[in-house]
């Protein structure tokens, strides 16, 4: 069993935001498998699938970005899973708009979710898929609370269908194989 959790912030205000990449990746999922992340759970929405013979939860919490991982604790103790089994996806600026970067453990790097995730599980050895929303120009806040660019849109569908993907390589063939294949792949360029 698998829980993957999606890093974002409830409500329509945040629907489209750069902060809100884990929700779309979710989505994009959930769409593409053919299941619903509807049902509250966790303090947040969850869905499942199964891929491989392995059952997938599929989690957004709703506590906004910062309590995080109130969520994905509950989640995880709910299900006594492995932190190895717990795959975080959620933006990061310090990656260049169009790229991810999977790792199987590290750092908060300085985001508030993950923050909160490390702190709520002790520990930071867990599996994170880090979508690339590029550098703030000036406001960090109105960065990552803003809508993505005319430009970026043109590939943002590319990108969140990458990170999806990135997820059931996982889940199939193991975090070494996914960090071999995806993460010096750049989306949106020949």
């Amino acid at each position: 069993m698998y829980i993957v959790a999606g890093l974002g912030n409830p409500g329509k205000e945040y629907e489209n935001t750069r902060h809100n990449i884990g929700f779309m990746v979710l989505d994009f999922l959930a769409k593409k498998l053919d299941f619903n992340i509807s049902k509250i759970k966790f303090k947040g929405l969850t869905g499942e699938c199964v891929i491989e013979n392995e059952k997938i939860i599929f989690l957004k919490p709703s506590t906004y970005m910062n309590l995080s991982g109130d969520s994905i604790r509950e989640a995880v103790d709910f299900y006594k899973i492995p932190l190895s089994n717990l795959i975080v996806v959620y933006d990061d600026v310090d990656i260049m708009f169009g790229k991810i970067r999977i790792r199987p453990s590290g750092s908060d790097a300085g985001h508030n979710g993950m923050k909160s995730i490390i702190y709520q599980l002790n520990s930071n050895e867990f599996p994170r898929i880090r979508v690339g929303i590029g550098a703030a120009n000036k406001n960090m806040i109105s960065h990552v609370l803003g809508s993505f660019s005319e430009n970026e849109r043109e590939i943002l569908q590319d990108i969140i269908q990458v990170a999806g993907d990135a997820i059931i390589d996982i889940i199939k063939n193991g975090i070494q194989y996914s960090m071999n294949k995806y993460n010096s792949l750049i989306v949106g360029k020949e």
